[in-house]
């Protein structure tokens, strides 16, 4: 089975290294670089990409006849599945948590999905979390109506994925000390930290609470290298109550920021790595001469986002 993919994508990669003079770094002698992850691909922008590569490989080189992933009302993730079957001509399928948003106006992420010919499937929440399970799974597939669709878990995370995000890491090696990312299944960390120097460490901040992004991240990186790095850990106080939520602290520094360095700053994802490490920064969390690196995943701020407190 080819895992090459597909040119016809035609992504802009290694995405840009941004250097960023901010005084909150500066004055402790930490480097602040960004790793503009967001320019890779108009329509698939950072780890989005870089998660579905390999899988849309996989799945145009076994002909299935579309593509079936989950996600939450303002799921990037689905967007991005939408997107790739478009410029692909792969037909798509969406299955949204939470019935109730079936009587309900789309969104503009469901919207956006819709436009790019994904058929969505709204089902219930206690449906979606069973959807790992066998049974369960094959029922939602049967509700669908679709023959042999590919699945692609939520988020996008499984062994492809996070082979295909070990290139991020890659692109980092002898150019920082620690790459940092946002995490909201853990396979864009479990890549990353594959892919980087031994001499380098990965740092992730999860945007959802519970803390059960650890053994997760361990498993993804045990099913597609054999065993786990030792390279890599989380910071789980910066989640600001939960995926999409937001604090005004959180609003106060994501405008400050977009104002000091004329970069939008996505509420769900970035804004709270780049808050993380800024005050990570200020505890002294880095030693004075390092080159800290946050992956900047997305710059899209889809209306809503931040009032959601049920999406993912």
């Amino acid at each position: 089975m080819s895992t090459t993919p597909p040119t016809s994508l035609h992504p802009h990669l290694p995405s840009p290294l941004q250097a960023v003079e901010d005084s909150r770094f500066n004055r402790h002698g930490v480097h602040l670089t960004l790793k503009r992850d967001d320019l890779i691909h108009p329509d698939l922008p950072g780890n989005k990409y870089r998660k579905l590569a390999l899988n849309l490989a996989a799945a145009t080189a076994a002909d299935h006849p579309a593509l079936l992933t989950f996600g939450g009302a303002y799921s990037n993730h689905l967007r991005a599945t939408a997107a790739a079957g478009r410029l692909l001509g792969i037909p798509t399928i969406g299955i949204v948590r939470g019935d109730e948003l079936a009587e309900r106006p789309l969104n503009p992420s469901l919207a956006r999905c819709t436009a790019d010919g994904m058929r969505l499937h709204f089902i219930d929440r206690s449906t979606y979390r069973q959807k790992a399970d066998p049974d369960t799974l094959a029922a939602i597939l049967r509700t669908t109506g679709a023959e042999n669709p590919y699945v692609i878990p939520e988020g996008g995370s499984n062994s492809l994925a996070v082979q295909g995000c070990t290139a991020l890491g890659e692109e980092l090696r002898g150019r920082t000390d620690v790459a940092a990312v946002a995490c909201g299944t853990g396979g864009t960390l479990a890549g990353l930290a594959a892919g980087l120097a031994p001499d380098q460490r990965a740092l992730g901040i999860p945007v959802l609470k519970g803390g059960f992004l650890g053994p997760e991240i361990r498993t993804l990186q045990e099913r597609a290298f054999g065993a786990p790095t030792p390279n890599w850990q989380l910071d789980d106080r910066f989640h600001c109550g939960g995926y999409a939520r937001t604090t005004p602290e959180l609003t106060a520094f994501a405008d400050d920021f977009e104002d000091q360095h004329d970069l939008p700053v996505e509420r769900v994802y970035v804004a709270k790595l780049l808050y993380a490490l800024t005050t990570l920064s200020e505890e002294g969390a880095f030693p004075p001469g390092y080159t800290v690196t946050a992956v900047i995943t997305a710059t899209d701020k889809t209306p809503g986002q931040a009032q959601s407190s049920t999406s993912r």
